[in-house]
């Protein structure tokens, strides 16, 4: 995750509420059941290990791999054209969609794919009129807006966890005889690239709750992204969120201390699909994913970063510094969707007054089933 994809969720938030109400492009609430009766075969290379139970959230839970090279491509007999919106081309979250493209896997399954850089409200209405194919971003309080207000859009494949080591997540800066076991976070400024109504509404409460604080218990400061270290560091806010590889920074440092990031084994973002790979073109919306997650299983398997010549291919195609793609752990790139997890997300974009109502049910707002068909898991 990164800020670009995130910063404009409160902004999308009040543009997709009343969009979507009045929208007539927008489609029914629910989409047609058209994957209830895809016919799921087993695929070679894909065994048990290419699925695990989306109810489990064990940090040490391994993500489902299957072999290098699997799924095969199974070409589709007429090939299609499909845009996936995104908020950048250069985050390191972006790079199995990048790697992709450049290896030619979204063509292996006659697949003509465009990756289009869009600001998100208006990525999100595109998506919802089927004028863009899919969106790598995340199930952020503006989805759910849109969803609850008429759009067809699921979040059909996750994208990535943490690695262990990471320490991508809340920083506070110590006060004078505190120790990180004993800070108190109410009442203190956060600082942060982040709107309301982000994904990391979720993790920040679990790391805020857990220090005498919680989401309507601190006072946001919005800062640009070159301005949030300095203020930490100068006493401008008394927390932030840093993200990689800022945190860096202060890693190690005395006086300041990480409370926590991202849940380990948790995706909290990915693919999502509109009507249009939903409903209208299944056949090429699973072979999107399947692409997908071959370059995964190719690709990113493990700990991708250990290959020093693969980490400066990866520099070169994001247009980023090798060493500061190197100074921070491998993400764990994962397709999977864990249960639960966009019911947890709106409990913390209520607690933000970034959503009202009752949460949306797991089948408004997930699909697995096109993950599933590509791997070969017969739920």
């Amino acid at each position: 995750m990164r800020a670009r994809t995130y910063g404009l969720a409160l902004l999308a938030g009040a543009l997709l509420a009343s969009a979507a109400c009045s929208s007539p492009s927008s489609g029914p609430s629910h989409p047609k059941a058209d994957t209830a009766t895809r016919t799921i075969r087993p695929v070679q290379g894909c065994g048990a290990a290419s699925w695990t139970d989306p109810a489990d959230r064990a940090p040490e839970r391994a993500p489902a791999r299957c072999r290098p090279g699997s799924p095969a491509p199974q070409r589709l007999a007429e090939p299609r054209k499909l845009t996936i919106a995104t908020g950048t081309l250069s985050a390191e979250y972006v790079a199995p969609l990048r790697v992709a493209l450049d290896k030619g896997e979204f063509d292996k399954e006659g697949l003509d794919v465009t990756l289009k850089v869009l600001p998100t409200p208006e990525a999100l209405q595109l998506l919802a009129k089927g004028e863009v194919d899919a969106l790598w971003a995340a199930p952020e309080a503006a989805v759910m807006n849109g969803i609850r207000g008429g759009f067809v859009i699921r979040w059909v494949a996750g994208n990535f966890s943490p690695g262990p080591k990471s320490k991508s997540g809340l920083w506070v800066r110590l006060k004078d005889g505190e120790t990180p076991a004993a800070v108190r976070m109410a009442d203190r400024t956060l600082g942060t690239m982040i709107g309301k109504g982000s994904v990391i509404a979720y993790p920040m409460e679990q790391a805020l709750e857990q220090h005498g604080g919680g989401l309507d218990r601190i006072r946001y400061q919005q800062l640009g992204s070159a301005d949030v270290l300095t203020a930490l560091r100068n006493g401008g806010v008394d927390s932030a969120w840093l993200l990689d590889p800022v945190w860096r920074r202060v890693d190690g440092e005395p006086g300041y201390a990480f409370l926590g990031g991202q849940p380990p084994g948790e995706p909290l973002g990915g693919m999502l699909y509109g009507p249009s790979l939903l409903n209208d073109d299944v056949d090429a919306g699973v072979a999107l994913l399947r692409a997908y997650i071959r370059t995964v299983n190719t690709y990113f398997a493990a700990d991708y970063k250990q290959n020093e010549k693969y980490v400066t291919y990866l520099a070169d195609l994001l247009k980023t510094d090798a060493a500061i793609l190197r100074s921070t752990p491998s993400l764990r790139m994962d397709w999977e969707i864990r249960t639960g997890t966009t019911a947890r997300l709106q409990a913390a974009y209520r607690a933000q007054g970034a959503a009202e109502g009752d949460s949306l049910p797991e089948s408004r707002t997930v699909n697995r089933s096109l993950y599933e068909e590509a791997v070969g898991h017969h739920p």
